[in-house]
């Protein structure tokens, strides 16, 4: 069995780490690079950052801190926000960034999924999904979660995935920032009926709660920001409560 990743997020606004609860109430979490490096030496696997005010300010995605976060860590990195071309990828990738993860522009643009992926490989295109139960349904929401769209969570999901993304990042809106667990029954149809790997995010609040989006979520990857910012659970203590729940992470 491939072994299942820890990722801390590092939420980005005007060049320093934030978080919230569902989406708002941001507070100041760190300098990016700091905690790039922090994380990159206890062992987290990947990391993910996204610009989260990029495309509500319809901008790009800041570079300045990409190349410094390149120059501290040692491990896999995400860029997200406001990309909305090949050329923004080129960039991005150029500074040292690994994948890139877009969410409001291919919402904008399905087709963006296509000539990404043709260009930079589908390993390099992860589609971010920030979604909340509406009614019977889970909406898609745009804009860092601010504007809903008509889109639904496993349909959408599905094109992407048709159209060539590498991976989904999916995070509930509705458990974000709660720290109550992972919305485990959603992840588990996302990894269980698409081809990809699925990160799931929002609601980490214990180490039990990653043994279960693993066990029951069949999640390829967890997510998670605040607890790892502000120092609740640190990553070699979860991994080592993962390896004995008899979780394969890379130790």
């Amino acid at each position: 069995m491939l072994a299942r990743r820890i990722i801390p997020c590092l939420d980005v606004k005007e060049g320093r780490t934030v978080k919230g609860v569902n989406f708002e109430h941001l507070r100041d979490a760190g300098d990016i690079a700091e905690l790039a490096e922090r994380y990159s030496r206890e062992g987290a696997d990947e990391l993910v950052f996204l610009d989260i005010t990029a495309s509500h300010d319809r901008r790009a995605t800041a570079r300045d801190w990409v190349t410094r976060v390149a120059e501290v860590t040692r491990v896999p990195f995400t860029v997200g926000g406001g990309i909305t071309s090949a050329r923004d990828v080129e960039e991005l990738l150029r500074r040292g960034a690994d994948k890139v993860s877009i969410n409001s522009a291919a919402l904008d643009d399905a087709s963006l999924v296509n000539r990404l992926a043709r260009s930079f490989g589908s390993q390099c295109v992860v589609v971010a999904i920030d979604a909340r139960v509406e009614g019977d349904a889970w909406r898609v929401y745009r804009q860092g979660g601010r504007v809903a769209t008509s889109r639904e969570l496993f349909e959408w999901a599905s094109e992407v995935t048709d159209r060539g993304a590498g991976e989904i990042l999916f995070t509930s809106m509705d458990h974000d920032g709660t720290r109550r667990g992972f919305a485990l029954e959603a992840i588990a149809r996302l990894a269980t009926t698409l081809p990809v790997p699925v990160i799931a995010s929002g609601g980490a609040g214990a180490v039990e709660h990653f043994r279960d989006v693993f066990v029951d979520g069949k999640a390829d990857a967890a997510l998670a920001a605040g607890i790892f910012h502000f120092g609740q659970i640190t990553i070699p203590a979860l991994k080592a409560y993962l390896a004995r729940e008899h979780v394969t992470v890379r130790l």
